[in-house]
C-alpha cells in the first residue's frame, strides 16, 4: 500500500489529518479502558444522563473491540507511508497481518455491537451494520488481490477499509457538535453522525483513490 509523494503538499495535509484523527481514536480508546476498568467513573451528561449505558453492560465486547480500534488506530497509517513500504517491508507485511487480526476482530464485534450497544436506536444500528459489512468486505478485498499480487487492487481496498475504520473518530467531533448546537438527545442524533461520519469518510475515500489511481496503476510492484 503506496500513497504516492507527488503532489507532496496535498500528502502531508492528508497524513497530518489522518494522524490527527488517529490520535483522536486512541485517545476515545484509552478513556473508554479507563471508564471499563472502574479507574475513572463513567461520564454522565447533565442533560441526558448516561446515554452510553449499552456499553457499560457488555464490557467485555466493548473491551475486545476498543482493543483492536487501538491496534488498528496505530498500525494502519503506518502501511500508507511509502519509506515504510520501501525500505522495510518485513514490517509492512507484518503489521498488514496483524492489522487484518484487528480488523477481522473489529468488524465482527462492530456487527454484534449494532444490536447490543447501540445508543441511537435503528438509524444508529442500520449505519454500523452497512459500515461494518463494508469494512470486513473491504478487508477481504484488500486480502484477496494482495494474494494476486494485484498491489494497485490492494491498496485501492484497503484505503476503503481505513477510511471507514478511521471514521469513528470524526464520529466524535460530529457528536460533540450536536451535543454543543442541537436539542436533540443522543438517541435522536447518534444515528445522524453515524451517517453522517462514515458516508463523509468513504467519499473522501474514494476521491482520494481516483486522484491518485492513474500513477498508482504505472507504478505498482508486485509484492514476492
Amino acid at each position: 500500500m503506496n500513497v504516492q509523494k507527488s503532489g507532496g503538499s496535498l500528502y502531508r495535509v492528508a497524513m497530518g489529518i489522518v494522524i490527527f484523527l488517529a490520535l483522536i481514536g486512541i485517545a476515545a480508546v484509552l478513556r473508554r479502558t479507563l471508564t471499563l476498568t472502574g479507574i475513572i467513573k463513567t461520564r454522565v451528561n447533565p442533560r441526558f444522563g448516561q446515554f452510553d449505558i449499552g456499553l457499560t453492560l457488555n464490557p467485555v465486547l466493548t473491551f475486545v473491540h476498543i482493543m483492536a480500534g487501538g491496534l488498528f488506530m496505530i498500525l494502519a497509517p503506518l502501511q500508507f507511508v511509502p519509506k515504510i513500504r520501501m525500505n522495510h517491508l518485513w514490517f509492512h507485511r507484518l503489521s498488514g497481518r496483524i492489522l487484518f487480526i484487528s480488523g477481522l476482530i473489529i468488524g465482527i464485534s462492530a456487527l454484534i455491537m449494532s444490536f447490543k450497544t447501540t445508543i441511537g436506536g435503528a438509524t444508529e444500528t442500520s449505519a454500523t451494520l452497512f459500515f461494518a459489512i463494508l469494512f470486513l468486505f473491504s478487508l477481504f478485498k484488500g486480502l484477496y488481490h494482495i494474494r494476486r499480487r494485484e498491489v494497485a487492487l490492494h491498496r485501492e481496498w484497503m484505503l476503503r477499509m481505513f477510511a471507514i475504520g478511521l471514521a469513528v473518530a470524526t464520529v466524535r467531533p460530529i457528536v460533540g457538535m450536536f451535543f454543543a448546537f442541537s436539542k436533540l438527545s443522543p438517541h435522536e442524533f447518534f444515528g445522524i453522525a453515524f451517517w453522517i461520519g462514515f458516508t463523509a469518510h468513504l467519499v473522501v475515500a474514494e476521491a482520494w483513490i481516483n486522484y491518485t489511481r492513474n500513477s498508482q496503476n504505472q507504478n505498482a510492484t508486485f509484492v514476492k
